[in-house]
């Protein structure tokens, strides 16, 4: 045989065998779908208000979607429960913190006022120790604790001041003297 008979025999056979297998195809597809195309689908009728599902699994299914729903339904309703509660505290903290201010202002005007009648007072105090004649100051300055005498020593003018310091016995000017000078010892410098 030549070479070209050989390869024309080759291609009879595959040409044979190609045929074979699209006609077996052919027939496979005839006879199984042949009845799916001949099924005609019924509408069946309706149980209450659901379809009526014939699938095994389609019933667990749908139960268990019912039942996160039902507990998706419940921790919505939980979460507006939390959302009320929240709001009405948050209404309860903004009066309290309302009455709190209200009160802060009362008291910074109540400390402000004693700042004042204090100040007055002291101020009054300083005056009359002033006017008084230095000798007797002195005299009621050497019965007082030498950081009070010290604190009104200081607010009279440095002439008033003077004069009552020289009636003072030495030892209760100097104590004096020093408290005055060192009170401002500690205060920043810069």
């Amino acid at each position: 045989m030549t070479r070209q008979q050989n390869e024309r025999a080759r291609g009879g056979v595959l040409a044979v065998i190609s045929l074979l297998m699209i006609g077996s195809a052919a027939i496979r597809l005839g006879l199984e779908a042949g009845p799916a195309f001949a099924k005609t689908t019924e509408p069946s009728a309706p149980s209450t208000k659901q379809e009526r599902v014939d699938m095994p699994g389609a019933q667990v299914l749908l139960t268990e979607l019912l039942r996160r729903e039902e507990a998706l339904k419940q921790r919505e309703a939980a979460a507006l429960d939390k959302q009320k509660a929240l709001d009405i505290a948050s209404e309860a903290i903004e009066k309290r913190l309302a009455a709190l201010q209200e009160a802060e202002e009362s008291l910074r005007a109540t400390l402000a006022l004693a700042e004042t009648a204090a100040e007055t007072d002291l101020t009054r105090l300083t005056d009359v120790y002033q006017s008084m004649k230095p000798k007797d100051a002195a005299a009621l300055f050497e019965t007082m604790d030498p950081d009070f005498a010290a604190g009104f020593l200081s607010r009279m003018p440095p002439d008033a001041a003077a004069g009552v310091l020289a009636g003072l016995r030495p030892e209760a000017a100097y104590t004096i003297s020093v408290i005055m000078a060192g009170r401002n010892a500690a205060a920043p410098q810069e």
